[in-house]
């Protein structure tokens, strides 16, 4: 019987066959988590699941905000692209409540 390692991610269960992206996957969760707490907290109009979602958006795209960040605001403009190709492959925040 062969003996297989994965990693669990415990803040949405998401399984992995290596550390490393387990590790990112778990930041990039974080991520999404502090943007969320900020939304949630500084703008009181948006309801929970939508800042939840703003969160994970930013999350899964950092590099293009830091980019925009960084003096490149049409990097904003290839995260509509990106988006929209994995607008199905958003995991809830939910789970890790």
């Amino acid at each position: 019987m062969a003996v297989i390692a994965v990693w669990k991610c415990d803040r949405d269960g998401k399984m992995f066959d290596d550390k490393k992206a387990a590790d990112e996957h778990d930041k990039m969760l974080e991520f999404a988590a502090n943007v969320t707490a900020v939304i949630e907290r500084e703008v009181k109009s948006v309801d929970e699941a939508a800042a939840e979602e703003i969160g994970l958006l930013f999350a899964k795209h950092r590099e293009l905000l830091a980019k925009a960040c960084k003096g490149k605001p049409e990097a904003l403009l290839e995260m509509n692209t990106v988006a929209s190709a994995d607008a199905g492959n958003v995991t809830s925040l939910a789970a890790s409540k």
